[in-house]
């Protein structure tokens, strides 16, 4: 029954993907919206769904280290993983407007959060949690976030490399009817979640029956599960030609994840971090950086199949050292 669950949610996920993408991609050329913003916002917080899900029910049923580490696991999935695997099928090219303010931006969140999850070490306190205050603090970040998501989009798009291009007419984005996009993004939504609900129920109940504790759960199977719609969300994109919504996607939804996910769950309830420890939290902060100097120096803003490679390669090690280390 769990193969079957990891299988029905895997096409559920897939369908989704290109459904949300091709619905997404048609409402920004449609509205002349630029495409990061569309990744950023509608992409992102559709395909990071799973993880509000599961962060939120697993704090409320007490179980802190699935909901934090379903978001610092998926967050390092994103990055390494799924920017990874992407730029293997395509190479990712990302504008200087990404490379200065929103990849900095992503990494300034996992600073936060490791700031945050510090109380032993910076509080003396006898445990480390995410509090109520620490979740309000999340949340006010999440706020600026948005406003200046929307200070994006209210602006004129651009071309050339200062700022997020235009959608070119000649790029293979598809001209929908706009009740067909609408259609296409909700039913892909849906599918996503759906789908992404049914596989981590799958690789959770294989998971516990061989005794896995419950922060590994969180950090590999529940966190690659949430994050298999960025990943299929974000091959998509780039295959279709629309790497903005591909890089926008992880972005956001890493954003989205440390900020409103961890922001709402530690709001409703403290959460203690008992398994989560700094090699995590430091493997979150460390994935950004290397993202941003894949794309600040080597092979002019592009993210290329070699870097691709090696950052596949770095989600292995981690995944390795963690579970060596149980």
């Amino acid at each position: 029954m769990n193969i079957l669950l990891l299988i029905g949610g895997l096409i559920l996920i897939l369908l989704g993907a290109n459904g949300l993408t091709d619905g997404a991609a048609s409402v920004a050329k449609r509205f002349r919206i630029p495409p990061i913003v569309i990744g950023l916002t509608i992409v992102a917080f559709g395909t990071s769904a799973p993880e509000l899900t599961v962060s939120v029910s697993s704090a409320l049923k007490g179980s802190a280290d699935i909901a934090i580490g379903n978001v610092v696991g998926s967050n390092i999935f994103n990055t390494l993983m799924i920017v990874g695997c992407t730029a293997l099928f395509a190479p990712i090219v990302i504008t200087r407007n990404t490379l200065r303010k929103e990849i900095p931006l992503c990494v300034l969140s996992s600073i936060v959060l490791l700031i945050c999850a510090n109380d032993v070490f910076l509080d003396k306190a006898s445990e480390n949690i995410l509090n109520r205050v620490d979740g309000l603090l999340l949340l006010c970040f999440f706020v600026i976030f948005m406003g200046y998501t929307f200070a994006i989009a209210s602006k004129p798009a651009t071309t050339g490399d200062a700022g997020h291009p235009a959608i070119e007419e000649e790029t293979e984005i598809k001209s929908l009817p706009w009740w067909k996009s609408i259609l296409y993004i909700i039913g892909g939504l849906a599918a996503l979640i759906f789908g992404g609900q049914l596989f981590v129920d799958g690789a959770t109940g294989i998971a516990r029956n061989l005794g896995v504790s419950e922060s590994i759960i969180g950090l590999t199977l529940v966190a690659g599960g949430t994050s298999l719609p960025e990943l299929a969300t974000s091959i998509v994109a780039a295959l279709k030609k629309n790497p903005e919504i591909a890089i926008g996607n992880v972005i956001g939804s890493n954003l989205f994840n440390i900020f409103f996910v961890l922001g709402c769950s530690a709001s409703i309830t403290p959460l203690r971090l008992s398994g989560i420890t700094n090699f995590d939290l430091f493997t979150l902060v460390g994935s950004g950086i290397l993202l941003w100097l894949f794309g600040l120096f080597f092979a002019k803003r592009t993210i290329t199949r070699i870097e691709g490679g090696i950052m596949i390669l770095c989600y292995v090690a981690y995944t390795v050292v963690l579970i060596y280390n149980t």
